[in-house]
């Protein structure tokens, strides 16, 4: 007994599987599953609340909710898809495009409104097509499939399904190929070739499960129980069914199982057992309230109907054949409207109306030549021979292609060949008089080399000897500079010792003879002057006042010149001279402690944080340890000087660090204090200038300084400041 409700079918299935096609995942669940979409949809909401950015981005997260929406809130996920469909032709992104497309045409599928989704569908197709796309051609050609398939439009079905088909065969998407092959089997089993229709739904349900695509499995186990319906064998039947519910019923995947319950009922049905056929209606009646599948409705009511004529109760089933009825003539769903005007005319007989139930067999008739007549068979016949064709089409064009390039590598290979054993006859000839040329040169080139490594032992030797040479030159030049500057400091230290000695005598008598003169002027405001007359008292005041302050000057200036006197004394002191191997980090920690304590003991109130730095891979230097201390000495203290002159309650720092650099070793000092300006910076390195007021400075530090470092010892001494960012210091000796 063929079947007479020729939509609920695999095809059913296949509409989750299409979400593949608009590029997500697969159907939404319930239970845990519904939860977890539940907080994936708010999430996804918020994210697009907060972040408006009009990018890909949002085209992708706008899908994401639709994907989460489409099996709750059909309207709100097409309101979605229009948004990212106008976003992504702002952006004019065919990708998207394309995929919001798609989501349109599944969305409004499944409402059903077929007429808006075979729009977006063909919209879809011929974007693909103009962009050759072939794998989301294909895609869209199964959409298209599905669309025609689910309104009984069984040849349109057939013929996008082949299409589809041909172009998923020339890429590597091997699940669009097997949907499509499940779409055409079960096509092929609903206009009756069966023998078309098992060997392909056989491979989609193989190649399903190689997938792991449990939709494509499930579709094709339910097109399998649908061929075996047709063909009256009802234990293969049962048994696919049943196979395909238990699949649906491990994906959770309720709307899939209705249509499997739709099976077993309409096979019980024609078994002859309407008790279990109103069994199974009734929990396929269950599943269609609980996903609101509006598709599969008139299925249910249809079958529940024959299940009531098989009980004898013909005004049960006249009220569900007719709700069918007009369920079907909404969405122009030629399949239903067979089944029911075929089951209204039964219901009419069982209850004597024969003049209806001829009226509606009449109509029967008609949707029956409409869906399976012989004009019918003709179309589908010719699109499977055209298919059929163009693949042995193709064959033939590949083996004409192959023979035609072997016919054309044989003949070249041919005159290779020739070519080759000419040449070859000119080859031996020239090889023989190459041969005796080589020889000539090889021999002629033995003497050469042989003098060439005499030349080349010669001019290493002269190579190394000047090397030896430019080096001792080097070390000469540093020593004879060495042992100048040594020579120019003893002389230096010399007469500088010995013009302090001579003017420090006379310096002596000035300063003892300004504190005793003082010393007389108070003795005579003691005694003889309060003596005078008082009309003489005043001027004598007078006099005095200024003979004490032209005192205090000499006392001053002459305590000014002693400090300057002894600092030359100080600079004078001739050092051994000697070059020591030397712990530069053990020499700069002792200096900068021994500074900080003699400027705190002229300076109590005085307090600085040190911050030393002192790299660990220094190597030992060979340094004159108490010329590179005298230097650290001075560059410290002009440094405490400047730190305090800061404000009071300034943090002041003093930072000391040692690196070890290519060719130098180096010691950088820092302060925070005041700086200089450039002019002040300039001088800084000139004999006798100093920024201290009289009685504290000699002006001869850095000068002396940069002198040891630069001349004494071969390395740079340089300092930068900023009036306001502090001084830095920066002393390199070689290594």
């Amino acid at each position: 007994m063929p079947r007479r409700n020729g939509v609920r079918s695999g095809l059913a299935m296949l509409g989750p599987v299409l979400r593949l096609a608009a590029g997500s995942g697969t159907d939404a669940g319930s239970g845990a599953g519904g939860q977890c979409q539940n907080r994936a949809a708010d999430s996804l909401r918020h994210l697009l609340q907060s972040q408006r950015r009009p990018d890909t981005v949002r085209v992708q997260r706008l899908h994401a909710l639709v994907l989460q929406l489409a099996a709750t809130d059909a309207p709100q996920a097409i309101r979605l898809s229009h948004q990212a469909l106008r976003l992504s032709q702002q952006l004019a992104d065919s990708a998207d495009i394309g995929r919001s497309l798609l989501w349109l045409s599944i969305l409004h599928r499944r409402l059903p409104n077929y007429d808006s989704a075979r729009y977006y569908t063909q919209l879809a197709q011929q974007l693909y097509a103009r962009r050759h796309d072939r794998p989301r051609e294909a895609r869209a050609c199964l959409e298209l499939s599905l669309i025609n398939a689910q309104q009984a439009n069984l040849t349109a079905a057939l013929r996008w399904g082949l299409r589809g088909l041909r172009l998923a065969e020339q890429t590597t998407d091997k699940a669009v190929r097997t949907q499509l092959r499940a779409i055409i089997g079960d096509t092929y089993s609903k206009l009756g070739d069966y023998a078309s229709a098992e060997p392909m739904l056989r491979r989609a349900l193989r190649d399903g499960r190689r997938l792991g695509d449990e939709q494509v499995e499930a579709a094709a186990l339910n097109s399998l129980g649908s061929l075996y319906q047709a063909q009256g064998n009802w234990p293969e039947a049962l048994r696919y069914f049943r196979r395909a519910v238990a699949v649906c019923r491990r994906m959770g995947d309720m709307q899939n199982q209705l249509a499997n319950e739709i099976g077993l009922a309409e096979v019980y049905t024609q078994q002859g057992q309407p008790g279990r056929a109103l069994l199974h209606g009734r929990r396929a009646r269950t599943l269609v309230g609980t996903t609101n599948d509006d598709f599969n409705r008139p299925s249910v009511e249809l079958l529940l109907a024959r299940a009531f004529l098989g009980l004898s109760q013909p005004d049960s089933a006249l009220v569900l054949a007719t709700h069918a009825r007009q369920l079907s003539q909404q969405t122009r769903s030629n399949g239903h409207l067979a089944t029911a005007t075929e089951l209204l005319a039964e219901a009419y007989a069982a209850r004597g109306n024969y003049l209806a139930a001829y009226q509606q067999q009449r109509l029967f008739a008609a949707y029956q030549d409409t869906l399976a007549g012989e004009a019918t068979q003709r179309k589908t016949s010719a699109l499977r021979y055209g298919y059929e064709l163009d693949q042995k089409q193709t064959q033939i064009a590949l083996l004409t292609k192959t023979r035609q390039l072997q016919a054309q590598e044989s003949a070249r290979q041919r005159l290779q060949l020739y070519g080759l054993l000419a040449g070859l006859a000119g080859l031996v000839l020239v090889a023989g008089l190459l041969w005796r040329n080589v020889y000539l040169k090889q021999r002629t080139n033995h003497r050469l080399n042989v003098k060439n490594a005499q030349i080349a032992r010669q001019r290493d030797d002269l190579t190394r000897t000047l090397a030896d040479l430019t080096r001792a030159l080097a070390d000469l030049k540093a020593a004879q500079n060495q042992l100048i500057q040594r020579e120019k400091m003893a002389s230096l230290g010399e007469l500088t010792a010995g013009i302090a000695h001579e003017i420090q005598n006379p310096l002596n008598f000035v300063n003892n003879f300004s504190e005793v003169s003082t010393e007389l002027v108070e003795e005579f405001m003691d005694g003889p002057w309060q003596q005078l007359p008082e009309a003489e008292k005043a001027y004598a005041t007078e006099l005095l006042a200024t003979l004490t302050e032209n005192l205090q000057k000499i006392t001053q200036h002459g305590h000014r010149a002693d400090s300057i006197v002894k600092g030359m004394l100080q600079h004078s002191r001739a050092s051994a001279g000697i070059f020591e191997t030397t712990d530069l980090n053990t020499l700069v920690a002792e200096h900068l402690t021994l500074a900080y304590q003699l400027f705190r003991a002229k300076n109590p109130a005085f307090a600085a944080t040190l911050l030393p730095d002192f790299s660990p891979q220094l190597p030992a230097l060979r340094v004159v340890p108490q010329d590179i201390g005298r230097v650290l000495l001075n560059v410290f203290a002009n440094a405490f000087y400047a730190l305090a002159q800061c404000p009071p309650g300034a943090a002041l720092k003093l930072e000391v660090h040692t690196s070890l650099l290519a060719q130098h070793v180096q010691i950088r000092i820092c302060d925070n204090g005041p700086g200089m300006d450039e002019i002040t910076r300039r001088k800084a390195l000139q004999p006798f200038f100093t920024t201290k007021p009289p009685g504290e400075g000699t002006g001869l530090g850095l000068s002396l300084s940069y002198d040891v470092v630069v001349q004494g010892h071969g390395g740079t001494f340089s300092l930068r400041s900023q009036p306001g960012a502090g001084t830095e210091v920066i002393v390199r000796l070689p290594r």
